[in-house]
């Protein structure tokens, strides 16, 4: 009596914990798609890179979801198709992680450093004060 009880109540902490890594991934997805299209709509760059690691969370906790779920399982036909979905999400998540990192790269190559203008400015003039001041040094 005391094991079936136990049974049950563990039972319903991995299927609560299953809901709620769920409900985080789709939130995830919906947070990121909706300020992915916001920064789409405005022509920042970063666009792209923005919802492709909102998806990439959102897969990670999707599959901790699924990962929780094989704990349940008592079928090796239902542990088959988990194991087949955490494979693909896998390979997604890599393919995603790929893109990513290729597309960081890309924009560091093409756009503007990411020191701000006024800083470099400031750098700049600087770097012509230090010269100035070695001029005059130097004359006799």
């Amino acid at each position: 009596m005391l094991l079936s009880q136990a049974h049950a109540a563990f039972y319903q902490l991995v299927e609560w914990g299953i809901l709620i890594l769920e409900f985080f991934g789709t939130t995830v997805l919906i947070v990121t798609g909706v300020s992915s299209m916001v920064k789409w709509l405005k022509r920042s760059p970063d666009a792209r890179t923005t919802i492709s690691q909102g998806i990439l969370l959102s897969l990670a906790f999707k599959m901790g979801g699924e990962v929780l779920r094989t704990v349940i399982v008592t079928e090796p036909k239902e542990m088959f198709i988990i194991f087949s979905i955490i494979i693909l999400r896998g390979i997604v998540a890599g393919l995603i992680y790929w893109e990513i990192t290729k597309e960081i790269k890309i924009e560091s190559l093409y756009h503007e450093s990411p020191i701000p203008k006024k800083r470099r400015r400031a750098e700049e003039q600087q770097a012509k004060a230090r010269e100035t001041e070695s001029k005059i040094v130097e004359q006799p």
